[in-house]
């Protein structure tokens, strides 16, 4: 063979194996269910019995019901979550939202004081997640929920997880909360003007209007203070920060930005981070400086707060940083700062293409997805300082290419 045959014969094999890493990944992420969908509902009709759930309840909320491929459709297809920071950002916090929550924040201000006072939670903070989650309650979803929850919990690939979900959206209308027909909401099995699942439902939903029943989907007094009690119940600290927009200088050791690396505002104030309003940042408050799009776009000191609670409601990092965010807007901040320079973002399929290329380097990155989280964070980060670039875990173009 001739030195262009072998290097010809080499290519393919190369191509080969890409193609048969990609298909077995695929695969692993493919499942297929045993039975039938009644078969399971039978199944599980006893295992909610013997969970305590009242034969009543089972029987009128299971007898008859259907699978639902439209829940599994959106199930496998979610890319809103693979926009960047900017566009996710200006698209959910709107200059209707921020007057919409402003105006509600002043209906409901001895609400808020009263609920503030138990729990801690700022007003801001929770107006954002009820503005975010429904648009303050006005689109709370019409799947029905136990129809949901039960194809979901059939559904191989992560029946384990919502089983529990949908026996406790059994117990919700068994303690008297819900009747079965007010049981509609988001095509996942969340309920009411926040979206909780029913494990949080009834662990936190408090029935702050005392009329009896912890009223999700109409009662605002209900809704606001079991959003507060959720928040505080998983580690907010009260009278403590979240996130703050800060000011960054033109170069810095970027590889210790992220969420991994955690240092005081004074140490932060020493390379030259500055707060918006000029004031100097001080004290040994730790915080982690957060750059959603890279060194060149919008910086943030993302508190413990929002490490510990906001990626507690939202694993999303694109998520949790816009609520956030909306909730610094909400409290008087300033609209985010433009970028520093014209920034670049990769395509959705760009980005899944950069996660193959990872995963054949030996990186995790979780799910080939699409959507740059914290673990495709970190591989790049690493990949960043190996090729010499500014590690600050944001993928360029340039990045991509020498990738490939």
């Amino acid at each position: 063979m001739d030195k262009k045959g072998f290097y010809l014969m080499k290519k393919n094999i190369i191509i080969l194996l890409l193609v048969l890493g990609v298909a077995q990944q695929s695969v692993a992420r493919e499942c297929t269910n045993r039975t039938s969908f009644s078969n399971w509902l039978g199944q599980f009709k006893q295992e909610a019995l013997r969970a305590g759930v009242s034969p009543r309840t089972v029987h009128s909320a299971l007898d008859g019901l259907k699978y639902s491929p439209s829940v599994i459709k959106k199930d496998r297809k979610q890319t809103h979550l693979s926009q960047n920071f900017a566009q996710f950002s200006t698209n959910l916090v709107s200059k209707y939202r921020l007057k919409k929550g402003r105006k509600l924040m002043r209906k409901y201000r001895r609400l808020f004081r009263d609920i503030e006072s138990r729990y801690g939670i700022p007003a801001s903070v929770i107006t954002a997640y009820w503005g975010l989650e429904t648009s303050f309650g006005a689109v709370q979803g019409n799947f029905n929920t136990i129809r949901s929850l039960a194809t979901l919990a059939y559904d191989c690939r992560r029946g384990e997880e919502f089983r529990p979900e949908l026996i406790n959206a059994l117990r919700i209308v068994d303690r008297g909360d819900l009747k079965l027909s007010e049981m509609r909401g988001a095509w996942a099995g969340e309920i009411g003007q926040t979206q909780f699942l029913p494990t949080y439902y009834l662990k936190y939903a408090v029935d702050f209007d005392r009329d009896g029943r912890r009223n999700l989907i109409k009662s605002v007094p209900d809704v606001l203070a079991s959003t507060a009690n959720y928040l505080k119940n998983i580690g907010w600290r009260r009278g403590h920060p979240w996130l703050e927009e800060v000011i960054l200088p033109k170069s810095m050791p970027w590889e210790q930005t992220g969420l991994e690396n955690s240092y005081s505002l004074s140490y932060w104030a020493k390379l030259g981070v500055r707060r918006v309003n000029g004031r100097r940042l001080k004290g040994g408050l730790k915080a982690s400086l957060l750059l959603p799009m890279g060194k060149d776009g919008a910086a943030f000191l993302a508190y413990y707060n929002f490490k510990r609670v906001y990626l507690k409601w939202n694993e999303s990092l694109l998520y949790s940083t816009t609520a956030a965010y909306f909730a610094t807007r909400l409290a008087g901040a300033k609209k985010v700062r433009r970028a520093r320079a014209r920034i670049a973002s990769l395509s959705f399929s760009q980005v899944k293409q950069l996660q193959r290329l990872l995963v054949r380097r030996g990186y995790d990155v979780g799910d080939i997805d699409g959507i740059i989280g914290e673990k495709t964070r970190r591989a790049v980060k690493q990949l960043q300082l190996q090729f010499r670039l500014p590690a600050d875990g944001y993928p360029t173009v340039k990045l991509l290419k020498r990738l490939r």
